[in-house]
């Protein structure tokens, strides 16, 4: 595997695209493409998390794909989380549609290096968590709104937050510590705490959702506190509206950024659940109607076998 990080704006150097390229083997895939996917953290707009980044892209990686990590414009910008007892200042730059347009310029990077790294473009899948997971649904639902973008083959979100009316709706059930967090988060993504309908409207992808949005992939625990399950029901909803293909997985237990629910991805046991676990290999089964890689029917030593066995 190559390993490669690159930098999507000359001046910053928290706004990354890291590759994951498979190398090309004769006895692999002999120079052909493969799909890829393009994972990014979540992270509440402040950050890109660690645990939904790397471990995600091996996982992905392990099924044959190449994968790409988009750590995306957040407000720390690489730097200290903010102190959330009190009102953080606005950063313009890391606000919507910052990253949104960060998806689309890695989209435009990996498609630019698509015979280097041996990427097939008509097949490259967004995929997100959380605060991603809505970064990659705005993408999924919006990205025809800019020529240039390329479009997503297929959307994976996990536990996303989907709809910011609801957000700012089901808010007032959440304890201080939650509100605190999204008024933060609120400010982080789109300059202010108190965002005017027509901003949560913009924001909405559920509510974007047309027949340009790439078959989804969504999960989610129905135990999850701080982005509640509707998010992502109401994303099915949309969907299934829109007559666009999708699958939904809803588990009992876990709480909220799980992402692969196993060690791979855990900072402690309590982020290990095994029933959640199984969203990978179900994506994996999801991904392969879509993105099987371009094999023969019968390996060269199986024809070999076939045709005498070795050559004397």
């Amino acid at each position: 595997m190559k390993i490669e990080c690159i930098r999507l704006y000359e001046e910053r150097e928290d706004v990354t695209l890291t590759a994951y390229v498979l190398q090309d083997s004769q006895e692999l895939m002999a120079g052909k493409k493969r799909p890829a996917i393009l994972i990014c953290p979540g992270g509440g707009y402040f950050n890109c998390s660690d645990r939904e980044a790397e471990p995600v892209a091996l996982r992905f990686a392990g099924l044959g794909y190449h994968s790409f990590v988009l750590r995306y414009s957040t407000y720390c910008e690489g730097g200290a989380f903010p102190n959330l007892s009190k009102p953080i200042p606005p950063k313009e730059r890391d606000q919507h549609p910052a990253p949104m347009n960060d998806i689309g310029l890695a989209m435009r990077l990996i498609c630019a290096h698509a015979d280097a790294w041996l990427v097939d473009t008509e097949r490259i899948a967004v995929c997100g968590f959380s605060a991603g997971g809505h970064n990659a649904a705005m993408y999924a639902t919006r990205w025809h709104e800019d020529p240039a973008n390329p479009r997503p083959a297929a959307a994976i979100l996990g536990y996303p937050l989907t709809d910011y009316v609801f957000k700012h709706e089901s808010e007032m059930k959440q304890d201080p510590g939650a509100q605190a967090f999204f008024h933060a988060s609120d400010t982080a993504f789109l300059g202010t705490p108190d965002p005017t309908e027509a901003q949560l409207l913009d924001v909405s992808p559920s509510r974007h959702v047309t027949e340009n949005t790439p078959p989804t992939f969504l999960w989610a625990t129905a135990a999850d506190e701080l982005v509640p399950v509707q998010h992502s029901l109401l994303m099915a909803k949309a969907l299934a509206d829109a007559k666009v293909p999708f699958e939904i997985h809803i588990f009992e237990e876990g709480p909220h950024g799980l992402g692969l629910a196993d060690q791979a991805s855990a900072q402690a046991r309590s982020q290990c659940f095994a029933d959640a676990a199984g969203w990978t290999a179900l994506a994996g089964k999801w991904l392969e109607k879509r993105f099987a890689l371009p094999l023969p029917e019968k390996s060269a030593f199986e024809i070999m076998m076939e045709n005498g066995g070795f050559p004397t």
